[in-house]
């Protein structure tokens, strides 16, 4: 009995796993792509050819330091968005390659601006100090609930971790997402093509 068990045991196993793998792929696309067409490279990131790009959803609201910031006001620039909250530990291991890579680009004189969407920290006194011990100058959104995340389409580059990074080109557009933690080569990697569009 427990012979014959053993080859239905190993055709369901096979069969589960063949189900699984074509559930988590559509064609070829990256798993939750939703039919977006975008293009995974190996460091995790996702690129939307320009002609296929959609518009950014309008953010807009508090920030961490009490003024308020409305993204619409930056078109014309490229912007990063970077997701994060003060007890994320690899947002606190990605944060310096935020502030430098901001700096730097900033004294350049590079139409780029930075806005992070600081999520899940009830209290702006973490998400503050986050900042201060970063050395992080630009402006961050406060998102305790996740709702302006929320406000990203489904199938498109949308946040779907914590961190996560999108860059939106100068015409609103998103252009660029990936879903991990990362460092400055693949930040300036993300960000200098679509500095670059004309």
């Amino acid at each position: 009995m427990r012979i014959g068990r053993a080859p239905i045991l190993l055709t369901a196993v096979a069969l589960a796993s063949a189900l699984t793998l074509t559930a988590c792929t559509d064609g070829g696309k990256p798993a939750g792509s939703g039919g977006g067409n975008y293009v995974s490279g190996p460091t995790g990131v996702d690129v939307v050819a320009k002609a296929d790009r959609v518009p950014a959803p309008k953010l807009e609201g508090e920030t961490v330091d009490g003024t308020t910031l409305d993204t619409a006001a930056l078109k014309g620039k490229v912007v990063v968005l970077n997701v994060w909250g003060s007890w994320c530990p690899p947002c606190r291991a990605e944060s310096k390659h935020f502030a430098k890579v901001a700096k730097e680009l900033e004294a350049a004189g590079q139409p780029v601006a930075f806005v992070g969407i600081n999520t899940r920290d009830n209290s702006k006194q973490n998400a503050v100090n986050f900042e201060e011990d970063a050395g992080i100058t630009y402006p961050s959104l406060f998102d305790p609930d996740g709702k302006l995340i929320l406000r990203f389409p489904k199938g498109t580059l949308n946040p779907q971790s914590i961190p996560s990074t999108i860059v939106i080109d100068k015409d609103g557009k998103i252009a660029a997402r990936t879903l991990v933690a990362v460092g400055e080569s693949t930040l300036r990697k993300m960000i200098d093509p679509v500095v670059a569009e004309k």
